[in-house]
């Protein structure tokens, strides 16, 4: 069992930036991609960015330029640097992660950190 705990998010004024950190807790495994995806509600959960085994990173095209994801293997957590953050980007933000543990290949969802944009 793979457990993520998300933090970081909070309010912040339109142009500033905020810095989300998802840690992976648990034994016996190893991750490979490790992304972002955020949430509006009445709206379908939206990719943000991703993170490979081998640091290979990519963008969903509205954060593209704004947000630069890297991750710490050896502690396994993975981080999202969002830049001159818009309104549109108020959101909950999700932390996922694929990897293969003692059971075999595992998908894991973190609970979700709030980030609100005020104009």
């Amino acid at each position: 069992q793979v457990s993520l705990v998300e933090s970081g998010g909070g309010s912040v004024q339109s142009g500033g930036s905020l810095t989300l950190t998802c840690v992976a807790s648990g034994s016996g495994f190893v991750i490979n991609n490790m992304a972002w995806h955020r949430q509006v509600p009445g709206k379908e959960r939206e990719f943000v960015a991703v993170i490979s085994h081998d640091e290979i990173t990519r963008y969903g095209d509205s954060v593209n330029g704004r947000f630069i994801i890297s991750r710490d293997k050896a502690k396994n957590r993975v981080s999202l640097q969002m830049n001159n953050l818009k309104p549109e980007d108020t959101a909950v933000y999700y932390c996922n992660v694929y990897g293969v543990g003692k059971q075999g290949s595992f998908g894991s969802w973190g609970q979700g950190t709030q980030v609100t944009v005020s104009s």
